[in-house]
């Protein structure tokens, strides 16, 4: 039966929108296989054109991902997290969603200041600088790789153990620096070979880098970080409050 779609420069937003409803009311269940781009051209009586670019948008999106000779499946659940300035902690928002929260540090070793983490940080080429890798998990799930790097003269003896918490609580707790403001940068890349590892996906799966600028109450930096969130399991919730 066709949805009698008519023809329009809009079309495939209205293919996408229709897809994604039925994947939100699960009559397309994650991990199922969808129907092919010649059954969504009867269902919807389109072209294929215009379903291969809604399907596109959702797989660049991470709503639906592609496996060769197979077909395309519908992503798991999504993970979502809030990037507001009063988030809670990764812990806090993945138990709020009945998921088990698991941080691993993979690394965590001090390094010389290159040109750019001296500038950032207004240290010297050489200074000592804390670097940071974690994994972050849901229900076993790898969701997030971060790097962070931290001004070592700030931060001395970061302790492996409880860098696998909230590291701006450790900050607070065993430093005395409460985070104060955040700038951050959002964009989609793709993972290198390393960090696709790492997440347990394929080198072309689309994903969230989110690069941090943490300050601390005397306005100096103490934090830079690059987080990459896998495409197909992240879901971003942006909150704003007006007066």
């Amino acid at each position: 039966m066709k949805d009698g779609f008519t023809e329009d420069s809009a079309l495939h937003l209205k293919v996408k929108e229709s897809i994604l409803e039925l994947i939100g009311n699960g009559e397309y269940k994650p991990d199922t296989k969808l129907p092919t781009e010649a059954e969504f051209c009867e269902k919807y009586g389109v072209s294929r054109t215009t379903i291969r670019t809604a399907l596109q948008q959702l797989s660049s999106e991470g709503h639906i991902y592609r496996q060769q000779g197979r077909g395309t499946f519908v992503s798991s659940n999504k993970v979502k997290q809030r990037l507001t300035s009063t988030v809670e902690n990764f812990s806090k928002q993945m138990a709020m969603q009945g998921k088990n929260p698991l941080i691993k540090v993979i690394n965590l070793e001090v390094i010389p200041a290159d040109p750019f983490l001296a500038d950032v940080f207004e240290l010297s080429e050489g200074d000592p600088v804390n670097v940071l890798e974690r994994i972050r998990y849901a229900d076993d799930e790898p969701l997030q790789y971060e790097k962070a790097f931290l001004p070592w003269k700030k931060t001395p003896s970061l302790n492996r153990q409880a860098c696998e918490k909230s590291l701006y609580n450790l900050l607070q707790t065993q430093y005395n620096l409460k985070i104060k403001k955040t700038v951050e940068h959002l964009e989609i890349a793709f993972p290198e070979e390393d960090i696709s590892g790492l997440l347990k996906i394929k080198s072309e799966t689309p994903c969230f880098v989110l690069e941090t600028y943490a300050h601390i109450e005397d306005g100096s930096l103490i934090e830079y970080s690059k987080t990459m969130f896998r495409g197909d399991y992240a879901h971003f919730i942006i909150e704003r409050n007006y007066e």
